[in-house]
């Protein structure tokens, strides 16, 4: 009878160490890879814009025509008849005016930032992906598995 008792408090436990695992765990790591996925997808975007800048710098154009997404992949030819100056999402939905040298500052230390998130996002995903693997060795300790 004793050991019926302790083995169904071993089965209970080792259920809220699986539900644990399942309902807390798991998801925080798919929302923290998804955090930093988005992160480095902003940090990609921020790259093209600097080396498009810099072709701009580097060519000497100062107008140019483009082909404008106007949405539901509508486009429109558009003509930039001055490239001196380009509007950067800052976020939010707000766009800021700034000359190529203030947009280069300005990604360089947005560049700084996403990467300082995404250093922190990777150790995040290190420390979830940690304390599942305890959480499962916990569960193989309770039923009395052999080491992996």
């Amino acid at each position: 009878m004793a050991m019926a008792v302790g083995a169904r408090l071993r089965q209970e436990k080792v259920k809220k160490f699986e539900d644990f695992v399942d309902r807390r765990l798991k998801p925080d790591l798919v929302n923290a890879i998804a955090q930093r996925d988005n992160l480095f997808q902003q940090q990609k975007t921020f790259l093209d814009l600097k080396k498009n800048i810099e072709n701009l710098e580097k060519n000497g154009v100062t107008s140019m025509r483009s082909m404008v997404n106007l949405g539901s992949e509508v486009y429109m030819q558009a003509e930039v008849p001055n490239t001196k100056h380009i509007f950067v999402d800052i976020g939010l939905g707000f766009h800021v005016e700034f000359t190529w040298q203030e947009a280069l500052q300005f990604i360089s230390v947005r560049e700084a930032r996403l990467a300082r998130q995404i250093d922190e996002y990777t150790h995040l995903i290190a420390s979830i992906k940690a304390q599942i693997k305890l959480v499962c060795e916990g569960i193989r300790e309770l039923l009395q598995l052999p080491a992996e």
